[in-house]
């Protein structure tokens, strides 16, 4: 696969949650469990219900303890997210455990899986600009500044699609080492955070 065939399905999953556009609605992952594009579509609808979980926790006016029960909901999804990157980087392990690294190979600043969660990110950006480029209840002047973001987010995302395939194609041929550093995340665990620790 492809950094573009990623994007796809970054694509249709967005593209379904927004039928229902709710954050308690079910995803409908066409995708044979366990697969790359089933891991890859479950990452984005994670991705697609926190964007707009932060949506409902945004307005000043919000019952206070419906804010602590999103926040809490957020903190949870932060950890499914990283959770399931740290299962793509598997897949991705898997896929290059048989190569021999050449001499002077090098290490990425990330894994290929977490390039793909920024990608993931990106294409919600995307799909959110587009809307505000043309809503119809906006100024011309708010027209014009989301065109000007979307237009660089198109660019950003050209860019990360080119460098995500440099990478896998990088590791495929033994040039760069992939290694694999989990997020050993504290602030959900009751035995590393003391707030929860000292209870």
């Amino acid at each position: 696969m492809k950094a573009n065939d990623f994007y796809s399905i970054f694509e249709k999953q967005i593209a379904d949650y927004h039928i229902a556009d709710s954050v308690d609605a079910p995803t409908r992952n066409p995708y044979a469990d366990g697969s790359m594009e089933s891991l890859l579509w479950e990452k984005s609808h994670i991705d697609t219900v926190q964007w707009h979980l932060e949506d409902l926790i945004r307005p000043d006016d919000v019952d206070p303890v419906e804010a602590l029960k999103l926040k809490r909901r957020i903190d949870r999804s932060n950890q499914n997210r990283t959770d399931l990157v740290e299962r793509i980087d598997d897949l991705f392990l898997q896929q290059f455990s048989t190569v021999t690294p050449l001499a002077g190979a090098t290490i990425n600043t990330e894994t290929p899986s977490w390039a793909v969660d920024r990608l993931s990110i990106l294409a919600l950006k995307i799909y959110h600009f587009q809307i505000e480029a043309s809503r119809p209840d906006a100024s011309p002047e708010h027209h014009a500044r989301c065109q000007a973001k979307l237009d660089t987010l198109l660019t950003q995302r050209a860019d990360l699609t080119e460098a995500i395939d440099c990478l896998l194609d990088d590791l495929a041929a033994g040039r760069r080492l992939m290694k694999v550093y989990r997020q050993m995340k504290m602030y959900n665990d009751p035995s590393l955070n003391p707030m929860l620790y000292k209870k």
